[in-house]
């Protein structure tokens, strides 16, 4: 394995966040810092608690987790469409680097950048509500699934896209709505049956809910399911990156 060649890669995207560090870091953590200000004051008035959850505590997974879920997108996909939208594409697939050492150095640094504004709203969370983490190590192993995971679809966008609307389409159109009805901000128990019944054809409630029982021990579907599905999501997401390599689509154009 070309380490040189990951480290080089990793290293460049990572530059990019701190000459755009407002952009990158900054203002993430104070949209999703508003969010948690709006719904747990208009809503937290309103909703004492939620399985025994302060409902400011109860957000904060989802928050997390909304901000994780569209920094990693939007990391990855902007950060190999834009070679490619330059033709600077060509000096990276010339080098001697492996299609394997290539991913890993995109979606590594994207992954990165997306978890390191994770953790900076949690701890600013903790400074709004009094939370806790029964499950630390699964809270990693969710943390870490999902950045990769979003990481490589985001990647996969980038590929695809062939101009900046497109780029945009799937995290602001898509993946965003389906986070906000994927139970980020309420527990799908309180929907109507048929309701609840819908939204577990939501892939985002299984990240969400995995992720909020690793802080309070309370979910909405079974941890085991919730990790099956987030493997499940980086398989299909490892098969496409593999077969978007293997036949060369839109990787020059």
């Amino acid at each position: 394995m070309n380490l040189h060649a990951i480290r080089a890669i990793y290293a460049f995207e990572m530059a990019r966040t701190w000459r755009t560090l407002f952009q990158s870091i900054v203002s993430p953590v104070i949209s999703t810092s508003l969010y948690f200000v709006v719904f747990g004051a208009a809503i937290g008035s309103r909703i004492q608690e939620v399985d025994g959850v302060s409902y400011g505590a109860f957000i904060v997974p989802g928050l997390i987790m909304l901000s994780l879920l569209t920094q990693s997108l939007s990391n990855a996909s902007f950060g190999i469409f834009f070679p490619r939208f330059t033709g600077t594409i060509f000096e990276v697939l010339s080098a001697p680097a492996s299609y394997f050492e290539i991913v890993v150095g995109y979606v590594g640094a994207a992954a990165t950048k997306a978890m390191l504004v994770g953790v900076i709203i949690l701890i600013t969370a903790n400074l709004f509500v009094d939370m806790r983490i029964e499950h630390p190590l699964w809270m990693v192993l969710f943390f870490v699934l999902t950045a990769v995971t979003f990481s490589l679809f985001g990647f996969i966008i980038g590929i695809w896209a062939k101009n900046f609307e497109q780029l945009q389409f799937v995290p602001l159109l898509i993946v965003t709505p389906l986070t906000f009805l994927g139970g980020s901000f309420y527990s799908i128990r309180m929907l109507p049956e048929f309701w609840q019944t819908v939204t577990l054809f939501n892939p985002v409630v299984y990240l969400v809910s995995g992720f909020r029982w690793s802080f309070y021990g309370q979910a909405d579907v079974s941890v085991g399911l919730s990790l099956a599905m987030t493997l499940v999501f980086l398989a299909a997401s490892l098969g496409v990156v593999a077969w978007i390599f293997k036949t060369g689509y839109r990787l020059k154009s």
